[in-house]
């Protein structure tokens, strides 16, 4: 499927892969209209960031995931519909489960229902690389056991479940996009880089963090957006659960040394029991295979770690966009 003068549909287009994701539609000339989650300030998040002659070619709603007739509303007379609109913190998912419930599961039946009333070509669900829980085996591929081991996760798990049932009833166009550890510029100060750089980047050198053994799968966020992209062309996708890894992992330890080394500083490290996730709930090991995707469409991952961790801390030591972040909080 070309995306030039197709009709696109950014749910969650204020976010921080979702507002990469639209930049990036509007360069491949589709018409994009972006939904940004309602706030009396009149603001559209990251959106509100981007360059004007990209912000000029995106027509942005404001409104509610979990409203159906507004959902309803920007769905229609769209071919494609890009699905990222969530709740991701897995911290405050232990204090508000109920409205990652809302959000994420009902938010996607409102999606898919539309879709399937408006016949939309193609929908794509993001999850996340969290459903698998603790990897039993590795690199871990789309037919690994899911396991819920946060209400967050789980609320993913059902939202997957959901859109599979569509398309098994109803034969809606739908594939679940799974990314695993994104991170870049933009990203929020609950994932673990941007924990670490608006610290040491803001002057502190006693850096509070969690646990240091679990393991991730990082990758940059541009290639997570073009993982998006080359899923919507992809004609053998309908139906699919697809990562989108770069089969390599690093602990968290071993990160931060790496973003030390990079910025040339000294630390007192402090692992706050506050942001050590329960026993049970704690994934400790994720490494992708992205064998799938890479038979199925031309991606490959083209930005590794040092590369991209340069690009980020460059982009966080602005300090325009290092005044955004709080870093003498904990941010769940």
């Amino acid at each position: 499927m070309n995306l030039n003068g197709r009709r696109v549909l950014v749910t969650g287009a204020d976010g921080f892969i979702g507002s990469h994701l639209v930049e990036q539609l509007v360069r491949e000339g589709s018409f994009v209209r972006a939904l940004a989650y309602y706030n009396s300030f009149g603001t559209w998040g990251w959106l509100d960031s981007l360059p004007g002659e990209i912000r000029d070619n995106i027509h942005i709603v404001s409104g509610d995931i979990r409203d159906s007739n507004c959902v309803r509303s920007i769905v229609k007379n769209n071919d494609i519909i890009f699905h990222l609109a969530a709740l991701i913190a897995i911290p405050f998912s232990y204090q508000s489960p109920d409205s990652y419930v809302d959000t994420n599961i009902k938010g996607t039946l409102n999606v898919l229902q539309a879709s399937r009333d408006f016949e939309v070509e193609k929908v794509l669900i993001t999850s996340t690389s969290e459903v698998y829980g603790t990897a039993r085996y590795v690199p871990i591929n789309e037919a690994h056991p899911l396991q819920a081991q946060s209400p967050y996760s789980a609320s993913k798990i059902g939202a997957d479940r959901i859109a599979e049932s569509f398309y098994r009833s109803f034969n809606t166009p739908v594939t679940i996009v799974r990314p695993f550890n994104t991170y870049g510029p933009r990203q929020s100060a609950r994932a673990i880089i941007p924990t670490i750089l608006i610290q040491l980047l803001s002057g502190i050198h006693d850096i509070k963090l969690g646990s240091l053994h679990p393991t991730r799968d990082f990758l940059y966020v541009q290639d997570t957006v073009e993982g998006f992209i080359a899923i919507a062309k992809s004609d053998k996708v309908a139906g699919e659960e697809i990562n989108i890894a770069t089969g390599i992992e690093i602990s968290i330890g071993d990160l931060l040394s790496k973003i030390i080394d990079k910025l040339g500083v000294s630390i007192n490290l402090q692992v706050e029991d506050t942001r050590v996730r329960p026993s049970k709930s704690e994934v400790e090991r994720l490494l992708g295979s992205n064998e799938k995707i890479c038979r199925l469409t031309d991606w490959i991952p083209r930005i590794n770690l040092d590369m991209g961790l340069e690009e980020t801390i460059r982009w966080f030591a602005i300090q325009d966009n290092l005044k955004k972040y709080k870093a003498s909080i904990y941010n769940i």
